[in-house]
């Protein structure tokens, strides 16, 4: 048999022997040596080509594409205590404790920056037609990070104890008043007494496991060890704490999580996310330099610029917060002088002002209403300053007053007594505040107007100067969120504290734009409310509106996919996480558009 199969071989191969081989070796070795690198070189550049051919097909029709894998490490301000959809807010949380909430918890609907909301936990929604019955159906199979399966039981359970009086949770104000109750394993119903436009606002709030929380006594609500290891059902899952301990109590220096397979949106890319903590600016951008650390946030715009001119990457958006010069005319009688208010307005070089203290990191308002807010509209460009200045000196002249070259002054007589143009401005000792009051302070002082600066700490401006509303002129912040619904700042019911109507204003039409906005469902009908509530604000010049500051948020750029938009609070930052990633891999066209 072996001989058999030895004689078929020999003879196979002499029958398909290839006779090229042996003349190919004989015509090389009769090459010269000239001839010879003339062959190989016009060989290599003939399998270059061939390399390179082969190569620009394979670009041609293959893509890069997402794929899991790869670890974000990001700094963040202040240790975590509270990681509890129901207690991390900016009245209670920590920066960390609202980073991660955002990142454990899910809601039945999720903040969008380009359609608003899209469902999360939700898989659908019903609004009733006279604007009082949310309908909402879970979507089937979701489970919490523990494995445990998610009912609208659970979304009943945390309403209710957000409306608990004895949890002490910031988010009861959103809830109260609200009736929830579960139609079936996966739909649950909200009842609102009176309509309400940004009420879907609501439900993106995280939603907690019950069988987790039911046995929790509402004393332990705030300490239990849930808030600080948690489980939640969002697109990361708990996996590992580091502490140090201090005085006795242990420290948390950071926190890592894991993408959770089971998410309601699918799985995330980026496979794990780390946070360390830090207690200052300071120490952030030390760790920021030294490399331990790639991304952090909340940082100033000075040191946001510092960054960028090394070469950092900086992504920004304006935030929904209005900078304004806020006027009391209870406290300053001259302010009930329209031409006053408005011939400052005029004096006020807004984008100066932001190029300068903000590094142009801010957008420039001329409205109650902030970017991404509904019914907002973009400033107009500012007239020259010299324009405007002419304008603002004729406007007082206009009203009875008189610049006295002597005294550097603006006089006005009211019967027997000379009025004198001058007034006080308080604001916080943040750095960015204090020093917009004092170019605030030299635009004003160019008119002839000498304004004295008043600068607080933040705890005591909002106790002795905002809330009992004891100041001449404040420039102060309000912050309108994602809802984007001005009524507490300027509706003439919220005109006494706690109200946030600090100037006073009062005006009939407005209350009654803001009242109808508030019912509103349809958002084009709320803008065009909203748009003539600005109109008619603007006329009456409460307020001049300076501007709204930027999220600044340094990222890698090995991280793709980061879609910010309109966000309210930095933590909203993460509001499209599931879609980042770091790794990518090359595949063939057809291929990756077989997985769409």
């Amino acid at each position: 048999m072996k001989q058999f199969l030895s004689q078929l071989s020999q003879n196979l191969n002499s029958r398909f022997a290839f006779p090229l081989e042996g003349r190919f070796a004989l015509a090389v070795k009769a090459f010269s040596h000239r001839e010879n690198q003339i062959f190989f070189t016009a060989m290599g550049v003939l399998v270059g080509t061939v390399i390179v051919m082969l190569l620009s097909v394979s670009r041609a029709y293959t893509i890069e594409v997402p794929t899991i894998g790869g670890t974000l490490v990001e700094g963040v301000l202040n240790t975590p205590a509270h990681i509890n959809p129901l207690l991390a807010t900016s009245e209670v949380g920590t920066e960390a404790d609202r980073d991660i909430t955002a990142l454990i918890y899910s809601g039945l609907l999720r903040g969008s920056a380009e359609s608003g909301f899209v469902p999360d936990l939700a898989e659908k929604y019903e609004i009733s037609k006279n604007g009082l019955e949310y309908t909402f159906t879970l979507k089937p199979n979701l489970v919490w990070h523990d494995g445990e399966k998610i009912t609208a039981s659970d979304v009943v359970f945390t309403v209710k104890t957000a409306q608990d009086g004895r949890m002490k949770s910031p988010k009861r104000a959103n809830w109260d008043g609200v009736g929830v109750e579960q139609i079936d394993d996966l739909t649950v119903r909200f009842t609102l007494k009176k309509p309400y436009g940004p009420f879907l606002e609501n439900t993106t709030m995280g939603i907690l496991p019950e069988h987790i929380w039911k046995t929790i006594d509402y004393n332990r609500f705030d300490t239990n060890k849930y808030n600080r290891e948690p489980i939640g059902s969002g697109p990361y899952k708990f996996s590992k704490i580091e502490t140090v301990t201090k005085d006795g109590d242990e420290i948390p220096v950071s926190y890592t999580l894991k993408a959770f397979k089971s998410f309601a949106l699918g799985k995330p890319r980026i496979e794990t996310m780390k946070f360390v903590f830090f207690g200052n600016e300071e120490s952030l951008l030390q760790a920021l330099a030294d490399g331990s650390v790639e991304a952090i946030n909340s940082i100033s715009a000075e040191n946001a610029q510092k960054l960028s001119q090394e070469g950092f990457r900086i992504e920004h958006t304006p935030l929904p917060r209005v900078l304004a010069v806020f006027f009391n005319q209870n406290e300053q009688p001259l302010f009930t002088d329209s031409s006053v208010r408005k011939a400052l307005t005029l004096a006020t070089d807004k984008q100066p002002i932001i190029d300068k203290v903000l590094f142009g990191y801010g957008v420039s308002l001329n409205s109650p209403l902030p970017p991404g807010a509904v019914g907002y509209e973009a400033n107009a460009d500012e007239k020259d300053r010299a324009e405007r200045l002419t304008a603002a000196r004729a406007l007082l002249e206009k009203a009875g007053w008189k610049f006295d070259d002597t005294q550097k002054l603006w006089t006005k007589k009211v019967k027997k007594e000379t009025q004198t143009l001058h007034f006080e401005l308080a604001t916080s000792e943040a750095t960015e505040l204090k020093t917009v009051a004092q170019e605030l302070k030299a635009n004003w002082e160019e008119l002839g107007i000498p304004v004295t600066v008043r600068v607080f700490a933040t705890g005591d401006l909002k106790e002795t100067i905002v809330r009992p509303r004891k100041f001449e002129a404040l420039f102060f912040g309000q912050v309108l969120g994602q809802g984007s619904d001005p009524y507490p700042f300027w509706h003439s019911s919220q005109r006494l504290d706690p109200g946030l109507n600090i100037t006073s204003y009062a005006n009939t039409k407005v209350d009654k734009i803001l009242d109808e906005a508030r019912t509103e469902a349809n958002n084009d009908k709320r803008a065009t409310a909203y748009k003539n509530f600005s109109s008619e604000v603007m006329k009456d010049t409460p307020a001049i509106f300076m501007y709204a500051p930027e999220f600044l948020y340094v990222l890698p750029e090995s991280v793709h996919g980061l879609a910010l938009g309109a966000i309210s609070v930095p933590a909203e930052r993460f509001l499209n996480i599931h879609e980042w990633y770091i790794n990518t891999d090359s595949v063939w066209k057809i291929f990756a558009e077989e997985k769409k």
